[in-house]
């Protein structure tokens, strides 16, 4: 007979690796679509005739249903949310595999909005989820959980690239089938995994927390979303602008990507030893220099410099999820909604307003003001409470 949802017998003997495993699996390859936006956009501006502010506001709308996180967060901890789970890869797949049929830049927001409700929906609860099959290694299993992530941003650009190669932008739909593939694998394995006890749980309980946990985190987040959303989502823009053709437009950003996957894997476990603060640091001191000196390269010293730039700054985002999971053990899902929710309040009129600066000023100037403002974060990093939990030996 399976389990009843409000237990996990495994829980307290530690990290169970094959759980982490799946649930990290299937945010690999969730994400693989997810990353389709930014190594097409070169093709979607020349099809529909869009601005750089045009461009970046597809994006920032992708992320527009993460408004709902908190709600998804919240029902994710009273139900069996890892139908969310499950059936998100499928969802994701379809829609970001139909966007090259749109005919104008209004359908493809539509088809994007969408998309970003499917994205929602599966990284409110995922985490949560998680943490519930961690035991004491949280920062770890988030490494993991962050690093399929990545893997799949690495990977997504290259395979988006491949499909509109292969079949126009009109015949990718195709690739479509892995997505529904993964959504059956996870609908058949996740039945056992819970994603919270059912106990009281919803947005309320965290409150009081807000100030002491979620004032600094956004104070981080604001000052360095500027520079993430440079290099994740105008990256191979900014490639194609100085003369990259598609091919390698999209894969600069797998390179960085890579990197990133790297990171997420190491970085968690770091966090869990010496704490998430020190992590935050020394990220925040490394990742706009390493952005600076990008832009005043060329040649094959820009590959090493992306690696860099990868590893420093997309390794981060196992930190802020752990962070959050420690802080809030018994309202994980309603907690990271939350997160998700502040951390689209900035990114939405951030994404536009680098695509509006990369109009107005050109995509380099933009790339080194945002830089210049992620220096802003070292001082709201002392903000953040101090670390109760025990580090792991």
């Amino acid at each position: 007979m399976p389990q009843d949802f409000d237990t996990h017998p495994k829980e307290e003997n530690g990290f169970q690796a094959g759980e982490v495993f799946l649930i990290a699996n299937g945010h690999f390859i969730h994400d693989v679509y997810s990353a389709f936006l930014a190594p097409l956009l070169p093709l979607l501006i020349e099809k529909l005739s869009l601005t750089l502010t045009m461009a970046g506001s597809l994006s920032a709308f992708m992320q527009f249903p993460a408004l709902l996180n908190p709600l998804i967060g919240g029902l994710a901890d009273k139900s069996k949310a890892r139908y969310f789970v499950a059936f998100a890869p499928a969802a994701t797949a379809t829609l970001m595999g139909i966007m090259g049929l749109a005919t104008s830049y209004y359908s493809l927001l539509v088809i994007l909005l969408i998309a970003g409700i499917s994205v929602a929906i599966f990284h409110a609860p995922a985490p949560a989820m998680v943490a519930r099959v961690a035991g004491k290694r949280v920062g770890k299993a988030m490494g993991w959980f962050m690093a399929g992530g990545e893997l799949g941003r690495t990977l997504g650009p290259i395979f988006a690239v491949w499909a509109v190669t292969t079949w126009t932008l009109e015949g990718m739909w195709r690739v479509a089938i892995l997505g529904w593939v993964t959504s059956l694998l996870l609908f058949w394995k996740l039945k056992d995994i819970p994603v919270e006890k059912k106990e009281k749980s919803d947005f309320r309980a965290i409150l009081p927390k807000l100030r002491a946990v979620f004032l600094p985190l956004i104070l981080i987040l604001l000052f360095r979303t500027f520079m993430t959303v440079s290099i994740t989502t105008y990256l191979p823009i900014f490639m194609n602008l100085k003369g990259a053709s598609l091919w390698l437009a999209g894969a600069s950003l797998s390179i960085m990507e890579s990197a990133g996957v790297i990171g997420a894997l190491s970085v968690g476990t770091i966090s869990d030893r010496v704490g998430r603060k020190k992590v935050f640091l020394v990220s925040a001191i490394f990742s706009p220099i390493l952005i600076l000196m990008f832009l005043q390269s060329s040649g094959w010293v820009l590959v090493p410099l992306l690696l860099l730039i990868g590893f420093t700054t997309l390794s981060i985002g196992p930190i802020f999820l752990a962070l959050i999971q420690d802080h809030f053990p018994k309202n994980r899902a309603a907690a990271n909604g939350a997160y998700m929710f502040f951390a689209f309040l900035i990114r939405f009129p951030t994404t536009i307003l680098v695509g509006f600066a990369g109009d107005k000023l050109g995509l380099e100037t933009a790339f080194f003001w945002s830089a210049l403002l992620a220096f802003l974060v070292i001082p709201s990093i002392f903000l953040l409470p101090n670390e109760a939990k025990e580090r792991i030996a």
